[in-house]
């Protein structure tokens, strides 16, 4: 993977924290649950794209 692509995953996941913790403190559990799907499906590509690449 190049850095740009870490670069991006990581301010995702950077976001979806930020989504969790923004939406406990408002008491949004929508706000929190698309932090949860955001980080999750991140993680997912990145595993699925290291993958793709290593075969």
């Amino acid at each position: 993977m190049n850095k740009i692509k870490i670069l991006y995953y990581l301010l995702a996941i950077a976001f979806g924290v930020f989504m969790i913790i923004f939406g406990g403190f408002d008491d949004s559990p929508g706000a929190q649950l698309i932090g949860l799907i955001v980080i999750i499906t991140v993680i997912a590509v990145a595993i699925k794209n290291r993958k793709k690449t290593h075969k």
